[in-house]
């Protein structure tokens, strides 16, 4: 078989204009869409704004893996030497918000971590609740549902669950993902299953690329504000009215995290 081409590197720093879409399939139906935008950077030559946008855009180690790593670079081979990861000393690109006029949140924040030959070495997904917690799941090329012979793609992949994000749901079960690096779209899926087959919850993050620049920035802005603070207030939102709807909570477990410092400066 003819290996597949190698997809060109994505143009860095990239802002994408993004829809957010979560559907419920049980145990009640409900849907949900949400526009906002994200940046897709390189960890190690992160963009810098002109004095003025700064607060418009900020990337701060904290906001990530321990919190007290002194960059974002440190953080991540951090956070990959404790899982035994080797050899991912390549390109690492990072899909997340940046901090606006001093807030953050970060739902879902990806890395694509490669090998100095270019090879995809793993991808990292930061989840964050509204908790102030986070977590890492650590996802590699092999760790991919489907066929192993060659059905599934390099960007699929499957693992347990087992930190609590929404209220609604314990950490039982385990998530799908399609993560294909971005390049002129954007395009990820991240599937909640359980073991009797449900799939009970499936969120898409659908995007188009445009080079980061002032323009381009600004004009993000005008359509979303305030996007870190929406994300947040749109969370909330939706679970008040999936409470209305009389969806049940789920108990949240204890368990040791990092706070996400949402609201520092």
């Amino acid at each position: 078989m003819t290996p597949a081409p190698a997809r060109p590197a994505p143009r860095v720093p990239a802002l994408y204009a993004t829809e957010v879409r979560h559907t419920r399939s049980a145990p009640v139906r409900y849907g949900l869409r949400h526009r906002t935008y994200l940046w897709l950077v390189d960890v190690d030559d992160l963009p810098v704004l002109p004095r003025v946008l700064r607060p418009l855009a900020r990337f701060d180690a904290r906001d990530h893996f321990s919190g007290a790593a002194p960059g974002l670079r440190a953080g991540l081979d951090a956070y990959l030497a404790s899982q035994g990861v080797h050899g991912a000393d390549g390109r690492a690109l990072m899909l997340a918000h940046a901090r606006v006029l001093g807030h953050v949140f970060n739902p879902l924040t990806l890395y694509w971590c490669h090998a100095r030959s270019g090879r995809l070495v793993c991808v990292v997904a930061e989840v964050h609740n509204t908790y102030g917690e986070r977590h890492c799941y650590l996802l590699r090329p092999d760790d991919r549902g489907g066929d192993r012979g060659g059905g599934a793609a390099a960007e699929d992949f499957e693992v347990a669950k087992d930190f609590y994000v929404s209220p609604f749901f314990g950490v039982e079960g385990s998530y799908r993902m399609r993560l294909p690096l971005p390049g002129d779209r954007l395009d990820l899926t991240v599937q909640l299953r359980h073991a009797d087959g449900s799939r009970p919850l499936t969120a898409t993050v659908r995007g188009t690329h445009r080079p980061a620049g002032t323009r381009a920035l600004l004009a993000a802005l005008l359509r979303n504000p305030w996007p870190t603070a929406g994300v947040s207030l749109g969370i909330r939102r939706h679970g008040i009215r999936l409470r209305l709807k009389g969806l049940p909570v789920q108990p949240r477990p204890t368990r040791p995290a990092r706070p996400v410092q949402e609201d520092a400066l």
